[in-house]
């Protein structure tokens, strides 16, 4: 026999045959040749690559989106099987209204997906994934738990509620829901809208948490000098900058919209220059080709100031836009009666204290030479528009909310505020969306007394003896102003914060003193671990919604429930009516559902379209001129808006001359509203603020000169790529691409002995931590990178052997409210103990082999 002929001629027949027959008879040809040319029947071939996954003709697709608090909000589409998610795919412009297949536009851009929300599907089906309501039987921490009834599981909840109201009055239970897991217009967890506050405010027993961990000191500076959130452009006009100054800011991992890339490489096209100034040179300063200028951790306000005094001395700033839109840049626009109180400029340029903050002054401070400072002032003062776009990060650090005051002066000094390609950005909120689908009325937000959200385990620990200013107390609690929260029970829905608020060590002593935790979760996360009580929630694929964006975008996207429910988990909003219903009977159920009855527990669909329809119909087809009906919104999955202008934010006040909504209808560099309290202890901050931005010393930081003998290390902990806090941390296609490690300087690497793979311990006075190292070039000396949200593995010692770095970070109260995530000094050495990964190390891909082994 001629088995080369034979092989020739089948492929020659095979010519005529699709694609998929062609894949079964050479495979047998194959078999057929190595077995000595024996005749073989041909068979369905096994091993085809895309079996066993059904094929796109078999599937049903449905739009949807992620959840989470990434920074964007992107269309997921679902590809099932039967009730089974088989693929998830993204925005590829054929779903919106006259769009079609790859329909991408500058008006409207694809909505598309990250490699997080792609990722999803591990997740919803996840080992760790919550199915069943869940009792603790061993100690808190331990993961020993009983599966329960619903009905078992929500009477202990109702029974110790009670108890608990009774005898320690209405502020024994602590609601700490964040916007991590539920966010939509329906099924909302965040702090002042969410379906958690309603509940326990309804029920007359809640403390809240009134500080995001987040930006809270941003907050503080966006409020108190623009007198709104919503100081941010939507990101189309990035793309009309001519300079844009990434400030703390890493995009390529962060990004405050759905198309923040897309836009800025359109002004890159265009000629767009990038500064990146940030400890590490990031991702993002590598796809722009940023000039990179390394800065101490928490000194950015003192490097700001070293501009502002150059861009005073030299004459750049831009007087005409000083004189019409701010109070106290400087004398002439001081308010009457301060007169005689500190203005911005004078303070600069060292009128008061004979101490003028001139770039050589700020170079001392932040380790950024003079020169490079006064390069930096001079091209944001003359290059126009240009963008200073002051990310949070810099912000999660002691008096955090300097920094961003300094960066709205600059911003203000400038002109660049109310121009296209310009940017005023602290917070960043841009185009409104009408957020809320339930209704909104004089029960929602009740609070009896509220508390800086990571002084929670300070107050516990030290309850009765606290002082208010110790725990952000804020003022005018339903309880009685100053009336210290007697504090036995914690909820938490939508937020993982055991595992993300400052000081782990000292939350892990405090929640042993509680007599509940009540932790409601798709996911069995670190915090669940340290329940009493597990309640199964429903993923944004299991429930009736609509997506917002987040702080960015003007869009909607509908949510459809695109499978039913695993397991027996149940949506926040039934296990709240339902607990209602327990505690207060049909009065309390039906004031808190108003359009349930109390079969919604079993049966939520057509209440929860009815909510959504309702909000379509009343909020955004009355407010905001859509016209589309809500059928064939469901129908298609989007609406994406297309704005007359860009989004740029107080245009009209430049333009048209309105008031900023702050006291003085100014952006008010000088605070008078800081300026006029005569008791900071009876305030939420506590500790003095001034009236001015002003470089205040942190009380850790590389410049104290005691401190760092010990601990000569200072750590910062960003967000990853792979993470979106602490969700996907159990994500294997995610944690095959990154690990948690900590990132060390070269010349440091060289003097401590370490290399790339070597185990370390990371640790100060507060904790210690296990992790990998990884070496590089693209850090200053000085300082360590680990990044915020794995989950915590703690060994018998204490030692977090998975790597968090909130292990040691410090729960100061840092006034305006600023969560000092980013200012830690510690030490790092060489350990025999193993690191603790989890998924690191039992992913199949090999990364690091690609790294530079320094």
């Amino acid at each position: 026999m001629n088995n080369g002929q034979d092989w020739k001629d089948k492929l020659k027949s095979s010519l005529k045959m699709d694609r998929r027959s062609f894949l079964k008879t050479t495979a047998l040809g194959s078999a057929a040749v190595a077995a000595g040319g024996l005749t073989l029947k041909p068979k369905e071939a096994q091993a085809f690559a895309y079996e066993p996954y059904p094929r796109d003709d078999e599937l049903t697709t449905v739009v949807t989106s992620c959840a989470h608090n990434c920074g964007s909000r992107h269309m997921l589409v679902a590809h099932k099987k039967g009730d089974v998610i088989v693929r998830l795919s993204t925005d590829d412009g054929r779903y919106q209204k006259d769009g079609a297949f790859g329909k991408d536009t500058f008006e409207e851009p694809q909505i598309r997906a990250c490699l997080r929300g792609r990722s999803y599907r591990a997740r919803l089906y996840s080992q760790e994934r919550l199915l069943y309501p869940m009792v603790r039987t061993g100690a808190r921490g331990e993961g020993k738990f009983k599966r329960a009834s619903w009905d078992a599981a929500l009477d202990l909840v109702a029974e110790k509620m009670e108890l608990l109201k009774s005898k320690y009055g209405p502020t024994a239970l602590l609601d700490q829901a964040y916007a991590g897991a539920s966010w939509g217009v329906l099924h909302k967890s965040d702090q002042i809208e969410g379906l958690q506050a309603r509940f326990l405010g309804m029920y007359g027993c809640r403390t809240s948490s009134w500080s995001v961990p987040s930006y809270e000191g941003t907050k503080f500076s966006s409020r108190i000098t623009f007198g709104t959130i919503e100081d941010g452009n939507e990101d189309d006009a990035f793309a009309h900058s001519k300079l844009i100054i990434m400030w703390g800011w890493n995009p390529a991992y962060t990004f405050h919209g759905g198309n923040t890339f897309y836009y800025m490489r359109m002004a890159k096209q265009k000629g767009c220059k990038f500064v990146l100034v940030d400890p590490q040179y990031t991702d993002s300063a590598s796809a722009y080709d940023a000039w990179w200028i390394p800065i101490r951790p928490n000194t950015d306000a003192a490097m700001m100031a070293g501009m502002a005094h150059y861009i005073f001395a030299n004459n750049l700033h831009d007087q005409n836009f000083i004189n019409k839109f701010t109070q106290g840049m400087d004398a002439g626009t001081m308010p009457d009666w301060a007169k005689d109180q500190e203005n911005f400029k004078d303070y600069i340029l060292g009128t008061y204290d004979n101490t003028p903050k001139s770039p050589e002054w700020a170079a001392e401070i932040c380790g950024v030479s003079a020169d490079d400072i006064k390069k930096l002032a001079q091209l944001y003062a003359t290059t126009k528009p240009a963008a200073l776009k002051a990310s949070w990060s810099p912000g999660r650090n002691a008096y955090g909310e300097q920094y961003n005051r300094m960066a709205a002066a600059l911003q203000a000094m400038t002109g660049n505020i109310g121009v296209l390609g310009g940017c005023s950005e602290g917070i960043g909120k841009a185009w409104h969306a009408e957020g809320v689908a339930y209704p909104y009325d004089e029960f929602a937000n009740v609070f009896y007394q509220s508390i800086k959200s990571d002084r929670w385990a300070h107050c516990v620990l030290n309850y009765p003896n606290v002082k208010r200013e110790d725990i952000g107390l804020w003022p005018g609690g339903k309880a009685g102003d100053g009336l210290i929260p007697d504090i036995r029970g914690i909820f938490w829905q939508g937020s993982d914060w055991f595992n993300q608020l400052t000081n782990i060590n000292k939350e892990i002593k405090a929640i042993n003193k509680l007599d509940l935790v009540v932790c409601n979760d798709s996911t069995i996360t670190p915090s669940g671990l340290y329940a009493d009580v597990l309640l199964p929630v429903a993923t944004h694929f299991e429930r009736h919604d609509v997506a917002l964006p987040w702080y960015k975008g003007h869009y909607y996207i509908h949510r459809p429930k695109v499978i039913q429910p695993l397991g027996e988990s149940k949506t926040d909003f039934q296990i709240y009516t339902e607990l209602a219903y327990r505690l207060g009977g049909e009065q309390f159920g039906k004031r808190y559902n108003p359009k349930a009855n109390r079969d919604y527990f079993l049966n939520d669909d057509a209440v929860d379209n009815a909510y959504l329809k309702d909000w379509w119909e009343h909020k955004v087809m009355a407010h905001q001129h859509v016209e589309m009906p809500w059928d064939e919104f469901q129908k298609r999955g989007v609406y994406k808006f297309k704005l007359a202008r860009p989004h740029v934010a107080f245009q009209d006040n430049v333009e048209k001359g309105l008031p900023w909504p702050t006291p003085s209808g100014k952006i008010e560099i000088f605070s008078g509203q800081l300026a006029q309290y005569d008791d900071w202890t009876k305030t939420a901050y506590g500790h003095e603020i001034p009236a001015i931005p002003k470089w205040i010393v942190p009380w850790e930081y590389l410049g104290d000169k005691e401190k760092t003998v010990k601990h000569p290390f200072h750590l910062i902990s960003p967000h990853p790529r792979h993470r979106t806090h602490s969700i996907f941390n159990n994500i294997g296609w995610l944690r095959e691409t990154y690990e948690q490690e900590v990132t060390v300087n070269a010349s440091d690497a060289k003097k401590l002995g370490i290399k790339t793979g070597d185990t370390v311990e990371v640790f100060n006075d507060r904790g210690s931590i296990i992790v990998p190292v990884y070496v590089t070039e693209r850090l200053m000396p000085g300082v360590l990178v680990v990044y915020e949200g794995a989950w915590i593995d703690l060994d018998e010692n204490g030692i977090d052997r998975a790597g968090n770095p909130d292990m040691l970070t410090l729960d100061e109260p840092s006034p305006a409210g600023s969560f000092a995530y980013n200012t830690v000094l510690c030490n790092i050495r060489k350990t025999d103990l193993a690191h603790k990964p989890g998924w690191d190390r039992l992913a199949t891909a090999r990364s690091h082999v690609f790294r530079r082994d320094l």
